[in-house]
């Protein structure tokens, strides 16, 4: 392992490496949000932990009044893989060569830093600003995501307490901190597929029915299926096996059973019922003997326009000078669970290009250009 260079001093990176040092693997937040209710309360936020099963939730709030602006992240984070690999210990937060070293200094402890230091200069600076200001956190992103923003969202919906605009401080941007705004996602529809054949020696396949060559044909067939052409706001919907499995270890044996996992990234070209029925029509086209079970973890969700955009565009170009793209390609976030409540939703965060990688850093420049674009928002959206 490397050693670290000279500290650069800021508020966002001292709040930055305190989160970094705490091993905060899903589902374990490991005190970061207790860290930020520190932080926060004695600016007026109060705190109201909304736990479900083991994953820890904060929804903090200062105001009661309309427009309720929320910021929304999550303190957990993936695996290091082999720590060996690392330039740095991955939870030391290290500095070297203007970058900070660590998981989730990117993805999305950064993005939580220099949301959390925006807001605390913005309420010291405008103690009577209009309306409310929200933190929702979980500890689920990264995992299931069964019990952290999702509940939250049902837990506000039934009590009413309606966010109107949310930043999600997912990382975002490309190449530069503000040269992509998320402001949309596509939708996630999964499936996991077994198709059944009959097991049997190799010597003879007359007594057998391998899987693998029944499914063949049909998989070439679903690989080159075009499912729509996208549209202004959504690239083409995608589909991907992720994992394929049959056989028994043994050379002289044909499976009896090949499971496959594959997912579809979806525009609003194309619903969910509509994929599961075309992929149930191939298969019995096919003449197999299948099993088959979907999971639906995302509609796609879409904010084309509003105050919100409009703020974050501003504050971006008056910050970085940049004229920031809008995008709704790569994954799926938590801000699916929050759209779907009218409220208008942007991710906005630091560069992505090392999240979930071994060596994850960010750019400690930026992070202070982030946290200037926040208090920017804040403005736009709260004076």
């Amino acid at each position: 392992m490397s050693r670290p260079t000279a500290k650069t001093t800021s508020r966002t990176l001292d709040l930055l490496k305190e989160l970094v040092s705490r091993p905060s693997i899903t589902p374990d937040d490991k005190g970061c949000q207790q860290l930020l209710s520190n932080k926060l309360e004695p600016l007026g936020f109060k705190t109201e932990k909304l736990d479900f099963a083991e994953v820890e939730n904060l929804w903090l709030r200062k105001g009661t009044e309309a427009p309720l602006f929320c910021f929304a992240g999550h303190t957990d984070v993936v695996p290091t893989g082999p720590v060996d690999s690392w330039k740095f210990d991955p939870f030391q937060a290290v500095e070297e060569d203007g970058k900070l070293y660590g998981r989730g200094t990117a993805d999305m402890k950064g993005g939580i830093a220099a949301f959390t230091i925006a807001c605390e200069r913005f309420v010291t600076d405008y103690p009577d600003h209009k309306g409310s200001i929200a933190f929702l956190i979980t500890s689920d992103e990264e995992g299931p995501a069964k019990n952290g923003t999702v509940k939250v969202i049902e837990t506000l919906e039934a009590r009413n307490e309606k966010i109107d605009c949310c930043i999600v401080g997912e990382p975002s941007s490309s190449k530069k901190v503000g040269d992509v705004i998320k402001n949309g996602r596509r939708g996630s529809l999964g499936c996991q597929l077994k198709i059944i054949g009959k097991q049997g020696h190799v010597a003879y396949p007359h007594l057998a029915n391998n899987p693998i060559h029944l499914t063949a044909p049909m998989l070439a067939e679903l690989i080159a299926m075009q499912w729509d052409k996208g549209n202004d706001f959504f690239p083409p919907t995608t589909f991907q096996v992720s994992n394929l499995n049959a056989g028994t270890g043994a050379s002289n044996v044909i499976p009896g059973i090949l499971e496959m996992d594959f997912n579809f990234r979806f525009s609003t070209e194309i619903t969910p019922e509509e994929i599961q029925e075309k992929v149930e029509a191939l298969i019995n086209k096919h003449q197999l003997d299948f099993e088959i079970n979907w999971s639906l973890s995302g509609m796609p969700f879409l904010t084309a326009e509003g105050n919100l955009l409009t703020a974050a565009v501003v504050a971006i170009k008056d910050i970085t000078g940049l004229e920031t793209e809008l995008s709704t390609s790569g994954g799926t976030s938590d801000g699916r669970f929050i759209a779907p409540t009218g409220a208008q939703v942007l991710e906005l965060g630091p560069t992505n290009s090392t999240i979930h990688q071994v060596n994850e850093c960010v750019a400690i420049e930026e992070l202070d250009i982030l946290e200037k674009i926040y208090y920017r928002i804040l403005m736009e959206i709260l004076l």
